[in-house]
């Protein structure tokens, strides 16, 4: 394998034993945990100034931490999303300042793309054919897409009530597309059985492979950047698998430790009131979830009943002093609707979690009145366009 210099190998989180990234792949061959990218930081020499002087065009500018070298990356060049400056939710939130990340802007739409890059790039190093995962269906668009630029097969399940934009365009880009009838559990049900039927199949699904929650972490890397190197107050996300959240904050602890900052931002949990395990499991003090046994949300991206990584969310939500907050439907989407309308911003449904969440926490008095709040934006809106549009002609809009 073509790695980086500093890049040591896999760490388990359970029993904390390290492999040889080119002989472990996915989950521990001790006790099935999951696998954490591991580095020698002291072999990492990156100053500010070293990074001020690259282009922002990718997230593999950021490849001293990161498992392989830009010349290794199976890239259409993801990352570098804009950091939007919104001053009507700020004053409406009373905080000082909201901005918002937009990861609509990667190459199919989504902040799958981070981790999709990082992913791809290991099946190609271990010299796969196939790929395959279940998805609610921005990751398997993003797999197909990514699968396609490597040369590889494809094999995306996804469930039947996935957007249509997601179905097609795992088709466009030569995937073979299973729908299943249901949820996405219902689809992880049959991936499952294909991966059984098929030995040879790499499998790129959440927390399996090690590298997407790796890919995602360079959201934050840019915040701070992108914001003269001051670390948010709190970072408000929208969260299933909890992917994107655990990656964020590994980075900040990263950069925080190699000097480059001085403290870590409050990360902040946003889910749906109709599937909340991870804000329930935050409530009651626990350290692990328990299933939400009856999932019914629109937000089909976050409507995770069984997050396998919740005690790596949970510990990140503890660790960084941030919380965990639920609200309905109905509030995600007039929050998206409030964003597009008030800032132009186009948030899609599931996205929008983070923004009625932020405006939730707000209402509790959770910010300070000078705090800087981010919002990411994960996918973007026109993913979710019928559902928002359907959402205004009810309101009779």
């Amino acid at each position: 394998m073509e790695t980086t210099d500093a890049f040591v190998g896999l760490t388990c989180v359970d029993c904390e034993e390290t492999f040889d990234a080119e002989q472990a792949t996915h989950r521990c061959p001790d006790c099935g945990g999951i696998l954490d990218p591991d580095y020698d930081y002291d072999e990492i020499d990156l100053s500010r100034e070293d990074l001020e002087s690259r282009r922002f065009d990718s997230m593999w500018r950021y490849e001293e931490l990161l498992p392989f070298p830009r010349s290794a990356a199976v890239s259409m060049d993801e990352g570098a999303t804009q950091l939007v400056e919104c001053p009507d939710l700020a004053d409406e939130m009373g905080v000082g300042r909201v901005l918002f990340k937009d990861e609509g802007r990667n190459p199919t739409g989504t902040f799958k793309d981070r981790g999709q890059t990082a992913a791809i790039t290991a099946a190609a190093q271990h010299g796969a054919t196939d790929v395959a995962l279940n998805s609610a269906g921005n990751a398997g668009q993003s797999a197909a897409a990514y699968a396609a630029r490597a040369d590889l097969q494809s094999h995306v399940f996804l469930p039947s009530r996935a957007g249509f934009t997601n179905k097609a365009m795992v088709n466009v880009h030569g995937g073979d597309l299973t729908v299943v009838e249901g949820r996405i559990g219902d689809a992880g049900e049959a991936y499952a059985d294909a991966m059984d039927q098929h030995d040879d199949w790499y499998s790129v699904k959440t927390f399996v492979t090690p590298y997407r929650h790796e890919g995602k972490k360079t959201m934050l890397y840019e915040v701070v950047e992108q914001n003269d190197w001051e670390v948010p107050d709190a970072v408000v996300y929208p969260t299933g698998g909890g992917v994107g959240l655990v990656g964020m904050h590994k980075g900040a602890k990263e950069l925080r430790d190699l000097g480059l900052t001085d403290e870590i931002p409050s990360m902040y949990a946003a889910q749906s009131s109709g599937c909340a395990p991870v804000v329930e499991a935050f409530d009651e003090g626990k350290e692990v979830h328990e299933v939400w046994e009856t999932p019914d949300t629109i937000c089909g991206g976050i409507e995770i009943p069984d997050p396998g990584a919740s005690p790596m969310i949970l510990d990140a939500l503890r660790e960084s002093d941030g919380g965990a907050v639920a609200t309905s439907d109905e509030d995600i989407l007039d929050s998206a609707v409030a964003v597009a309308q008030k800032e132009g911003l186009e948030m899609g449904a599931t996205c929008a979690a983070a923004a009625s969440g932020a405006w939730e926490l707000a209402r509790r008095g959770e910010f300070d009145d000078d705090d800087t709040v981010v919002l990411l934006n994960t996918g973007a809106g026109n993913k979710d366009d019928d559902v928002l549009r359907s959402h205004l002609m009810s309101k009779g809009v």
